[in-house]
């Protein structure tokens, strides 16, 4: 007979020692399962430290980036925007975001430190309250959006002050979005589709050009993930990553 609970043990303990959190009762906030550590995810975020992220172009973290009640929070503007310190290609990202009344935020993928800002080149699935801030007049504007670019299904969307899932997935140059479990963003980085859509938006539009670094925006095949510094309270949690 195969002893199950000394199996388990034996898998808890060598996730422990990989840095990840297993709890036999079911999913804990910033940790992994066991089936998930055997899939290959990684944490992001443990819920104490931020270790694995630093401030775009440089190599510390600012203090106003805090850990609060097992999350990573931005406590207010001056901050900067921050990356992972590792790059990825080909990825499933998951996170958890809230967002204070009237905030803004977002998540970026394909971050390079080539241009000036850590948007320079890097799409941004936008993070906002969506009631509030001004830039709700604007649909490709509003959380689970491809910033400025594809907008979210309403139906997608949460109020300020409530916690958010997103899944990021980008294979081969092809990125899917899903909020709240509604996909928001289905697209090839290589299609017409997208070449048109860069036309329109302040990445590809001549005049905007005035304003911004945008040649080459979203042209890498990989980069770093990263999260911004709007100037409003933003928190993550259960950030957690798969290679593909």
């Amino acid at each position: 007979m195969i002893n199950r609970s000394g199996s388990n043990t034996w898998l808890s303990r060598l996730a422990i020692v990989l840095g990840v959190i297993v709890s036999p009762l079911g999913f804990t906030d910033n940790s992994l399962t066991v089936e998930e550590v055997n899939d290959g995810w990684e944490l992001l975020f443990n819920g104490k430290d931020m270790d694995q992220w630093r401030n775009f172009k440089k190599p510390g973290l600012s203090p106003k980036w805090i850990v609060e009640n097992g999350t990573m929070k931005l406590s207010g503007p001056g901050g900067g925007d921050v990356l992972t310190k590792k790059s990825y290609t080909n990825f499933d990202l998951r996170l958890e975001w809230k967002i204070s009344i009237g905030g803004n935020s977002g998540i970026f993928i394909l971050v390079d430190e080539t241009g000036d800002k850590i948007y320079s080149h890097a799409p941004e699935i936008q993070i906002l309250d969506n009631e509030r801030h001004s830039d709700n007049k604007i649909d490709s504007h509003r959380s689970g959006s491809l910033y400025d670019m594809v907008a979210s299904h309403p139906s997608s969307h949460k109020p300020a002050g409530e916690w958010n899932q997103v899944r990021i997935v980008f294979h081969d140059r092809f990125l899917r979005v899903w909020q709240n479990g509604v996909m928001t963003v289905t697209i090839s980085l290589d299609s017409t589709t997208w070449e048109s859509l860069l036309a329109d938006s302040k990445f590809g539009h001549p005049f905007y050009s005035l304003f911004g670094d945008w040649e080459g925006f979203a042209e890498a095949d990989y980069g770093h993930i990263g999260l911004q510094d709007h100037g409003d309270p933003v928190a993550f949690k259960n950030i957690k990553i798969r290679q593909l």
